[in-house]
């Protein structure tokens, strides 16, 4: 038994007042929380398995919007998700103080499940909103994989959490809802709110990638077309430390061939011009036309069209220095060595003298200040 002189603070009976709370709202809420906290985690762990591919991992190079379309998805849901987590907890916040605190040792670890599902969710909406700010000073840490590895814990523990509570769930639904008491808001109203609340989140984010929507995103860290040559930049030439040789040479390197090609080189050969988005994971893309060398002829002059390609860059100290071209990539014909960009040369601050666009990659993958393309033998 738990002594009653324990029972202080909000332990207290009728430390909570407020008559909205019910297990009807606090279900509505987990719904639309599951919602978006499965698309979320779907669409983020499609990035993470495009960018760190295992080897049973295909990804096409077309559509070409697939990828702007998933991360966009991915980054409006879990702006989405903040309005809708801060409601939920505080419709179940007094269970928190429920007395006694736990019961026997297995209500002691649901309990904990639920600390669990609560700290990992808030976690992963913290460092997401960070994240897309590019504001890292707050996270000790790396932020992809500790992103990651709580996504697959706050996912799980949602799947425990949901599966526990599943029966209740169904109860609050089927019932007939009671009115609140009182003159203030009800629960349909505060319902609304969140939802609205969450719905003008979104609007104030999208247009980042939604062009139409691009004036009433007020809220959205990029706009999609403010930045040198009118697209935006997050890593600039100077932040990258990028010293361009002026005898450069770029290097290709094949199974029967290798070749070194200077600027001029490069020009000489068939130019290209393609339109295609660039789409950062941070949520934003943007649309631009690109002008250069098909991949796929760079790699015929080494004997290799179509095959696994490393592409590295001038950057040094960077996780995303080198990107690897997956065959689907590196064959289709919209994939270009960039040497131009909307009809001028490239700015430093989008890779020059050269750089990677392939349709339906992450932005991180489009290497820029590209210094050397190796093919990747079996």
């Amino acid at each position: 038994m738990w002594p009653e002189r324990l029972r202080v603070g909000p332990f207290r009976r009728g430390a909570f007042t407020s008559r909205l709370r019910s297990p009807r709202l606090t279900s509505q809420l987990g719904l639309l929380l599951a919602v978006a906290f499965g698309v979320c985690f779907l669409t983020g762990l499609l990035s993470h398995l495009i960018q760190h591919p295992p080897s049973w991992f295909w990804w096409p190079s077309r559509p070409v919007w697939l990828y702007r379309v998933t991360q966009g998805l991915h980054v409006a849901t879990g702006l989405a998700a903040v309005p809708l987590l801060a409601a939920k907890l505080w419709s179940v916040f007094p269970k928190l103080f429920a007395w006694p605190p736990f019961r026997d040792p297995v209500h002691a670890l649901e309990r904990l499940s639920v600390l669990v599902l609560a700290s990992s969710a808030l976690f992963q909406l913290v460092t997401g909103v960070l994240n897309i700010a590019r504001w890292y000073d707050p996270m000790p840490f790396g932020f992809v994989a500790a992103h990651y590895w709580t996504a697959w814990l706050a996912i799980g523990s949602l799947m425990v959490h949901i599966s526990v509570k599943l029966p209740i769930v169904r109860r609050a639904l089927g019932a007939t809802p009671r009115p609140t008491p009182g003159d203030g808001l009800s629960r349909r109203g505060l319902l609304t709110a969140v939802a609205a609340t969450a719905a003008a989140v979104t609007v104030a984010t999208v247009g980042q990638t939604v062009r139409p929507l691009r004036d009433l995103s007020v809220l959205a860290p990029r706009r999609p077309d403010t930045g040198p040559q009118g697209l935006p930049v997050n890593t600039s030439a100077a932040a990258a430390r990028i010293v361009v040789p002026v005898d450069f040479r770029l290097l290709l390197v094949g199974p029967r061939a290798r070749h070194t090609l200077s600027l001029a080189d490069l020009a000489a050969l068939p130019q290209r011009t393609v339109s295609l988005p660039i789409t950062c994971v941070e949520g934003w893309s943007a649309d631009a036309t690109w002008t250069g060398v098909r991949v796929a002829d760079l790699l015929a002059l080494v004997g290799a069209p179509g095959e696994e390609v490393l592409v590295e860059s001038l950057q040094q100290d960077s996780p995303y220095r080198s990107s690897v071209l997956a065959p689907p990539h590196a064959r289709d014909p919209l994939t270009l060595l960039a040497l131009r960009l909307n009809g001028e040369v490239l700015h430093p601050d989008h890779g020059y003298p050269c750089r990677l666009i392939a349709p339906n990659r992450p932005g991180v993958m489009q290497t820029k200040w590209v210094s050397s393309m190796t093919v990747v033998t079996p």
